[in-house]
C-alpha cells in the first residue's frame, strides 16, 4: 500500500495553508493509497513529521509551506537510512527552490499539475549540523537581509529583501575571512559570503546559471569590496548572473569546505533564510541525496 504524509503549516502563505488542504490531499489520493495530513504547531515540527515518515519507510513526504517549513522537511528527510520520495507545494514570500524546480509559484496550480511521475534528484547542504537546500551567507549584507521581519516578507515579497540588503550596501562594515575550499587556504576580506546549491537567490533566478540541483557541487561567491564603490561596481555582475571571478566577485565551485572569522564578532550566518549555526562553519555538499518531485520542463 502506498502512503503519502502531506505536512501543512496553517500560517504558511499569509495564512492561506488551509484554503489549499482539501485540494492538495484530494489531488494525493489519486497516487497514494494512504494520505496522512500533519499540521505543523511550532518550529521543528515539520522536521519530526518527516524524520517520523522516514523512519515508517512511507511512500512520499509532502510540504505545504514557505522555504522555512520545506527547509524542515527535507531537514527531517536528509541522512536517513531510508528517504522517502519528497515534495512540495509553495505557499510564502521567495520559494527559492520551487523556482529552480520549475515548480509553479501558485499554490493551486502547482498542485494541479502535479504529477507522479515527474521526478529529479537533489542534492541537499550540510552545515555543521544543520542542513540546506538552498543557500548560507555570513556578513554584513546577508545579515540585514536575514533579518527581515515576518510581516514585511508578506507585505513587500521578495523586494523586502533586496531594500535591506541595498541599506546595507552603504555599510563600510568588512570582515576578515579564511576559506579551506576542497583543501586549498584562502584568506579574503568581504561585505558577503554567500555559498548556493541552485541558480536562484532571493527569488531572483540565473544569479549562478551554472549550478544545478543534481550536479554534486556547492557554489561559493564573495565580493571583493574594500569601499562602498566597489559594491556598487559589483551589482552588474550579479545581476547577469556569476559563472566565473571577477575584478569584483568571488567565484568557486567546490564539494566541501571550511570558514572562519578573523573578528572578534557575533556574526552568525544566514541558513536558507533563518539564523544558522555559529562560525566557524563545515559546509559540504550530499549529492543527488533526496528524490524529488519536480514541474515539467
Amino acid at each position: 500500500m502506498k502512503k503519502a504524509v502531506l505536512i501543512i503549516n496553517p500560517s504558511s502563505g499569509n495564512e492561506e495553508a488551509k484554503n489549499y488542504e482539501t485540494q492538495a490531499r484530494e489531488k494525493l489520493a489519486q497516487f497514494f493509497d494512504e494520505v496522512e495530513v500533519k499540521e505543523t504547531a511550532e518550529g521543528g515540527d515539520a522536521t519530526k513529521f518527516a524524520r517520523k515518515a522516514a523512519e515508517e519507510k512511507v511512500d512520499s513526504v509532502f510540504a505545504m509551506g514557505g522555504d522555512g517549513t520545506v527547509n524542515e522537511a527535507i531537514s527531517g528527510l536528509a541522512e536517513q537510512s531510508y528517504r522517502p520520495t519528497f515534495g512540495f507545494f509553495p505557499l510564502g514570500t521567495v520559494n527559492d527552490l520551487a523556482r529552480s524546480l520549475n515548480i509553479s509559484m501558485d499554490p493551486q496550480e502547482a498542485i494541479e499539475s502535479f504529477d507522479i511521475e515527474q521526478k529529479t534528484s537533489l542534492d541537499i547542504g550540510k552545515v555543521n549540523d544543520e542542513y540546506f537546500m538552498n543557500i548560507v551567507s555570513v556578513g554584513s549584507i546577508p545579515e540585514a537581509i536575514s533579518d527581515v521581519d515576518v510581516e514585511e516578507k508578506t507585505k513587500f515579497g521578495k523586494l523586502a529583501y533586496f531594500v535591506n540588503g541595498v541599506k546595507e550596501v552603504f555599510n563600510d562594515e568588512n570582515y576578515h575571512f579564511t576559506l579551506e575550499i576542497d583543501g586549498e587556504r584562502t584568506e579574503i576580506e568581504s561585505s558577503a559570503v554567500v555559498i548556493v546549491l541552485t541558480r536562484t537567490i532571493g527569488g531572483f533566478t540565473h544569479i549562478v546559471p551554472e549550478a544545478k540541483n543534481n550536479d554534486g557541487n556547492l557554489y561559493l561567491l564573495y565580493l571583493k569590496d574594500q569601499s562602498i564603490t566597489d559594491r556598487l561596481k559589483s551589482v552588474p555582475d550579479i545581476i547577469k548572473g556569476v559563472d566565473q571571478s571577477t575584478d569584483t566577485i568571488g567565484y568557486t565551485p567546490f564539494k566541501e569546505g571550511r570558514l572562519t572569522v578573523k573578528e572578534e564578532t557575533e556574526l552568525r550566518p544566514s541558513v536558507d533564510g533563518d539564523e544558522g549555526p555559529e562560525l566557524p562553519l563545515t559546509i559540504k555538499v550530499l549529492p543527488q541525496h533526496l528524490d524529488v518531485y519536480c514541474g515539467g520542463e
